[in-house]
């Protein structure tokens, strides 16, 4: 239901402390008529909560039913069979496998460096861009070595806490991994990795006497959080002293490809280049991050969502090169090939998004394979096998339960 035509009065209103991140409704979600605050079928994070807490809203309006609970039902079996598959490494989780990997330390101390960042601004202390330049540089460099492990990151690790410092972090793994597509050069680059880790930070600059009211928001109120962007623009540059185009890229990430975002209401190439990119790495992120029991094809899932927005809110060709980008089954998937044999993909092309290399995890008479036994398959050599569906974590965990 669109409340511009039949107003939250029409829809019913869910306290926001009955909330929780994992569940989803089967209608859009809003915080108000003017307001959205989730579609239908996507499943509500950590930091959206965080985020209505910074606001103090207490009431979101839907049409819709709630869904999702049985993510967290204690159903002995599929949850037995799930904590069996992850045992055996069949899971999405990166935390177990990867917790003393070089490369996991370094995007663990990124989000870390982030989060002390927010912090500041918060409490309002001074700050300085030499340690965003110092995260940036690093997040460069290492996308570059290590793109892979990267995006497994973003699709697989479990930190808990500083969700928004987790989310820009992965924001910017993700913007700098499509500017890298696209053959920026590579400042300019680093500007777009820059902007998405700052691309939130005016949500903890809103005013007062809204993030400390106690009563509902004024329909008025509620219209001043979206001047965050404008926040963030000015954190940016006042703050930080980071240069206009950087400025831009954290004022224009909720602009929309057919003019109807905001803050400025810009369209098409009116927007910058930066915040084009940050806006289909943020959506995508929310989407894939946060889900209890995390489903491994929700890449995948994100993936059709995003082409599914028909050149509405994002730049299609940017859209094209981040699919390309990320694959159309991204890493870390769990996938069935044309046999029977049921694997990871491990390493995705841009050039050939439909045939990535994968890592074999049972056989096609559905015999797990140990972890010294799980060869590789580059599907691209090996032209006989092809992918034929992917496949969910706990379809899979009932297939290991199985046998």
């Amino acid at each position: 239901m669109d409340p511009k035509k039949g107003g939250t009065s029409k829809l019913r209103g869910i306290p926001v402390g009955d909330l929780r991140a994992g569940i989803a409704f089967t209608e859009a979600v809003y915080i108000d008529d003017e307001n959205f605050f989730v579609p239908a079928n996507v499943f509500i994070l950590q930091k959206d909560l965080d985020k209505l807490a910074l606001l103090n809203i207490d009431t979101v309006y839907t049409a819709g039913r709630p869904k999702g609970t049985t993510l967290r039902r204690a159903s002995t079996p599929d949850k037995a069979r799930t904590e069996d598959s992850r045992k055996a490494g069949f899971g999405h989780s990166l935390a177990a496998t990867q917790q003393n990997d070089a490369a996991y330390r370094v995007y663990r101390a990124i989000i870390d460096r982030v989060n002390e960042l927010f912090l500041k601004i918060a409490d309002g202390s001074p700050i300085e861009n030499s340690s965003i330049n110092s995260v940036s540089t690093q997040l460069l460099q290492a996308l570059r070595t290590q793109r892979e492990q990267y995006v497994g990151f973003v699709l697989g690790s479990e930190i808990k806490g500083a969700e928004m410092a987790k989310s820009a972090a992965n924001i910017a793994i993700l913007s700098g991994l499509t500017a890298q597509e696209i053959k920026l050069p590579s400042h300019k680059i680093l500007y777009v990795i820059i902007g998405a880790l700052l691309h939130d930070a005016g949500m903890f600059r809103l005013p007062k006497k809204i993030l400390e009211k106690k009563e509902d928001l004024t329909p008025e109120e509620r219209k001043k959080m979206r001047v965050h962007p404008l926040l963030s623009r000015e954190i940016a540059l006042r703050e930080l002293a980071y240069p206009e185009e950087i400025g831009d890229i954290v004022g224009q990430h909720h602009e929309r490809w057919d003019g109807t975002g905001y803050p400025g209401r810009l369209p098409g190439d009116g927007i910058s280049i930066g915040a084009r990119i940050v806006s289909i790495a943020d959506s995508f992120e929310a989407m894939v991050s946060h889900k209890p029991y995390r489903s491994s094809i929700v890449g995948y899932e994100a993936n059709k969502n995003l082409l599914a927005d028909n050149s509405c809110r994002f730049d299609p060709d940017i859209l094209k090169v981040f699919i390309l980008t990320m694959g159309i089954y991204p890493i870390g998937s769990i996938v069935r090939l044309n046999n029977g044999t049921v694997a990871r993909v491990s390493e995705v092309r841009a050039s050939t998004p439909l045939r990535p290399k994968v890592q074999v995890l049972m056989d096609p008479q559905m015999k797990a394979r140990e972890p010294a036994e799980r060869i590789f398959i580059d599907l691209l050599v090996e032209k006989k096998l092809f992918i034929a569906k992917a496949i969910d974590a706990l379809e899979l965990a009932k297939m290991h339960g199985q046998n």
